[in-house]
Parts: C-alpha cells; sequence; structure tokens
C-alpha cells in the first residue's frame, strides 16, 4: 500500500498566508453549536457574525469542541451526541460545538490522515475568528478529540498565531498509523495547548500497526487495562457491545470516548490512574503513590498540571458504566517451610469493610513461592467497601494438593512433632490507592500462622497500624 507522506508543522511565511486567507474565505469544516433540542446543531458560519447570534452562542461562556476522526460511512457517529449531551448536562454554562469535517475524514484512510493538517487550520481561524471578532479569550476554548480527530486537535492548537495558546486538549485514543514514532510536530503533542491529557485504549499491535497511538502524546497520558485492549471488548462480549454502542469493531477503540462520558455522569465515582514503567509493574501492584504528581483522575476533572515530561498513568476499569474500580496493593511475606521445592498456589481474599464485603476475590501470583520472601500484588474491586476492617485469607487446596503435601511430609524429616509443613503468613500489608491509607494485617491467631491447602486463615487490623493521608485526592 502506497503511504502518502504528512508533512511538518512549520511552513514558510507564505505558505501559512495562504493557507488562513483559504480558511477565511471558505471552510471544509462545519461548526455546529449543540442544542439539546435535537441531534443536529445550529450552524456557526465562519466570518458571519450574525449565525452566532443566531444560535445563540454565548461570549461570557467557555467553548467545547468536540472533533471525530476517520469516516467510514460519511455519517456523524452516535458517540458525537452522547458526548455533547453529557457536557451539556453536566456544565449547561458551556457553548458546545462539533466541528463536521466529515467531507475530508471520510476518504481513504492515508488522504484522511493527511487532511488533518488542513481541518486543523480551518479549526484554528476559527478560534481566531472569534477571538478578533467577539473578543472570546482562546484560553476559554478545550478541544476534545477522538482518533484522527485527536491529531487535528494538535494541528489547530500549534497553528493559532501569537505565543499563548488554547487552554486543552483532550485526546481520546488518538490514532495510530501515520503518526506513531512522528515527531512532536507531526501529530498531537504536549506543546499543542496549555494543557494536554490523552487516553489511549486500543494499542495492540496488529502486523506493527495499532489502531492507537501507543507513545505518551500528552502531558498525562492514561493508559486503562494497559491501553492494549479493553474488558467487554472480546468476542463473547460483543452481543452487549452491540446492543449498546452499534458497531462492534471499535469497541476498544471507542472506550476512550465511553470513559470520559462516565467521568461527566459519575462525579462520585472518578477513576484514578496511577503513575507506572509499564503495565507489568502495575499488575504487582507497585504503582499506587499519589505523591509528587504520581496519580492523576482521568476524564473531564483532571487536575490539570504542566509537566516537563510525559506521564504514563495506569488503571483497571469495569466492563461497562460506571467504569471505576477500587485498587489495593496487597504485600504478604510468605515463608515456605520446605526451602528446596518451590510452591505454585492460588490464593482468594474475601474483605470486610465498613460499607460493604467483597468475597473470594482470586490471587494469582506471578511467580511460585520460595524461601523467605515478600510479594507484592494488585487487587481491584468494583464496589466501595469503605475502610478495610478484617481480611480472610484462604489456599485454594484440593485432594491432590493435599496428597501431595502429605507425600512430601513423609519424604521429607521434620522434627517439628506432627505439625504439617506450611506456609507462614504472620502479616499482610496493604494500601488502599484511591485513599492512600496504609494497614497491616495479623494474624487473628497469633499462635497459629501456618497456612495449608485448603485453610483460610483471618486477618485482622493490628493495633496502630492505620496511617491516614495528610492529603485526599479525588
Amino acid at each position: 500500500m502506497r503511504i502518502l507522506k504528512i508533512h511538518r508543522k512549520e511552513h514558510s511565511f507564505a505558505t501559512e498566508n495562504v493557507r488562513r486567507k483559504k480558511a477565511w474565505h471558505s471552510s471544509e469544516t462545519k461548526f455546529q453549536l449543540y442544542t439539546d433540542t435535537a441531534e443536529e446543531g445550529c450552524l456557526i458560519m465562519l466570518n458571519q457574525l450574525e449565525t452566532l447570534s443566531q444560535c445563540s452562542f454565548n461570549t461570557t461562556l467557555p467553548l467545547v469542541m468536540i472533533v471525530h476522526g476517520w469516516s467510514v460511512d460519511g455519517m456523524l457517529e452516535g458517540w458525537i451526541w452522547k458526548l455533547a449531551a453529557a457536557l451539556k448536562s453536566q456544565h449547561k454554562e458551556t457553548n458546545v460545538i462539533i466541528a463536521d469535517w466529515l467531507t475530508l475524514a471520510h476518504q481513504h484512510y492515508p488522504i484522511a490522515a493527511q487532511n488533518t493538517r488542513d481541518v486543523g487550520q480551518e479549526i484554528a481561524a476559527f478560534i481566531e475568528w472569534l477571538e478578533e471578532s467577539i473578543q472570546f479569550p482562546r484560553s476559554n476554548v478545550h478541544l476534545i478529540g477522538y482518533s484522527l480527530g485527536a491529531h487535528v486537535s494538535g494541528f489547530a492548537g500549534s497553528y493559532i498565531s501569537g505565543t499563548n495558546k488554547i487552554d486543552r486538549i483532550t485526546g481520546l485514543d488518538p490514532a495510530g498509523p501515520l503518526f506513531e514514532g512522528m515527531s512532536p510536530t507531526d501529530r498531537l503533542s504536549p506543546d499543542d495547548a496549555n494543557f494536554v491529557d490523552a487516553i489511549h485504549t486500543f494499542t495492540q499491535q496488529h502486523m506493527g500497526l495499532s489502531v492507537g497511538i501507543k507513545q505518551p502524546v500528552a502531558h498525562f497520558d492514561f493508559y486503562p487495562n494497559g491501553g492494549t485492549f479493553q474488558p467487554g471488548c472480546h468476542i463473547m462480549h460483543m452481543y452487549n457491545h452491540i446492543a449498546q454502542y452499534g458497531i462492534t469493531v471499535k469497541c476498544a477503540h471507542e472506550r476512550s470516548v465511553h470513559l470520559f462520558i462516565d467521568s461527566l455522569l459519575h462525579d462520585d465515582k472518578q477513576s484514578m490512574a496511577y503513575w507506572c514503567n509499564d503495565i507489568h509493574m502495575f499488575d504487582k501492584g507497585m504503582c499506587l503513590s499519589c505523591r509528587k504528581n504520581r496519580c492523576n483522575t482521568l476524564g473531564y476533572n483532571i487536575r490539570k498540571e504542566r509537566l516537563p515530561n510525559s506521564r504514563r498513568l495506569f488503571l483497571k476499569t469495569r466492563a461497562h458504566t460506571p467504569f471505576k474500580v477500587y485498587h489495593y496493593q496487597f504485600k504478604i511475606h510468605f515463608i515456605n517451610e520446605i526451602q528446596e521445592k518451590q510452591v505454585e498456589p492460588t490464593f482468594t481474599v474475601s474483605l470486610t469493610g465498613m460499607k460493604e464485603d467483597a468475597e473470594n476475590l482470586p490471587i494469582t501470583l506471578v511467580e511460585g513461592i520460595t524461601g523467605n520472601k515478600t510479594y507484592t500484588f494488585l487487587i481491584t474491586l468494583d464496589i466501595d467497601i469503605g475502610e478495610l476492617m478484617m481480611i480472610k485469607f484462604k489456599w485454594d487446596g484440593i485432594a491432590v494438593w493435599e496428597n501431595i503435601w502429605d507425600t512430601v511430609q513423609t519424604i521429607m524429616p521434620w522434627s517439628k512433632g506432627n505439625r504439617r509443613p506450611g506456609l507462614i503468613v504472620k502479616t499482610i500489608r496493604v494500601k488502599a490507592g484511591e485513599t492512600q491509607q496504609r494497614m497491616i494485617f495479623c494474624s487473628q491467631n497469633v499462635d497459629d500462622v501456618h497456612l495449608h491447602p485448603a485453610q483460610e486463615k483471618t486477618f485482622v487490623r493490628c493495633e496502630n497500624s492505620s496511617r491516614r493521608p495528610k492529603r485526599k485526592f479525588r
């Protein structure tokens, strides 16, 4: 397949002037001010002031502009209206405009990708026109771009003249093909607005390409469930997705949009994400710190802080809305009494909280238990159980395990009477990601800290073990 080269953002002064004059007199992009009365916006025409008043554009309110991506059928997708409705329902004092660039997006993908620069130029011209004609400040502009629309938004931010930038750009799974690995001038980047955030939901590669871009492109880059794929988007769940969202092939890609909508509609269930090197470290529960900007809220209510380098944040989510889960780091120090034998057990935990209980949560260690060592892992809950008060920890043993254990005991000489060798678990350390609270749990029966297959032990809060955070994060 012939791939078209996408030109860089730098242009000669003459070329820039030509582009501006073209955008001033004619625009392929249609700017529709959203009204909640119908699935069709009120058309604002560039350089026609009367259309602003006809559409009731409020110059005193901030502007959020939604920018769609590549179009397969030449029609505006349903998520656009859902996002616009969510914005207006939660933030009535906002102008919501849909940037319709379907004539340039409904092309072969390489052509549509190349057109992102022209559309970015047209959006930049529109924002400058608002600023020059009605003194609407660019600092009141938030662009939300999905897929190719994320890069359109980046180009729009970079094309605006002057030193001041627009306030914010949100990239919803920015497109990968023809943008992955490109320089910051050739894609969405942190330099395109005062604050840039991005949500990556479909970076799973096929033949070296991924639908969504994998590399960081913002001040804060969020990777829900690692960013490669999303729960509920596997083939067995597709029927439910068809019923709710229509098209199946974009389930993981479009999840970025629905995560953002979710952040608007569930103010009491904001999803927290945490800075981590990669998803493997995150899955081991190693990255639940909120110190020094290490965590942030996914979606509309993000804490806007410019950082010198992009920060990659990870989180787990549910397969459906509300997507929020509660993250817990568990640290357990095991002593394997059979020093020469690696044990590869599976465990379940049941948690008792001040509000709710969560039972039989599976834990699978990524490595076998040997000797005397501390193991760390992540547990997530769909519900808020409140402050954790008690843990029931069970070794999921079966009859086969019992027989193996008895055989090992018979072969190995032990000098501890009739007691079977097992795993010694004295304490369990827990950190709650959302509250940053640290807790220590000790065996309820201090005289018996041994754990055997099919056995359950109860752990309770140790005295003076709780350390509450000085500051709470949303």
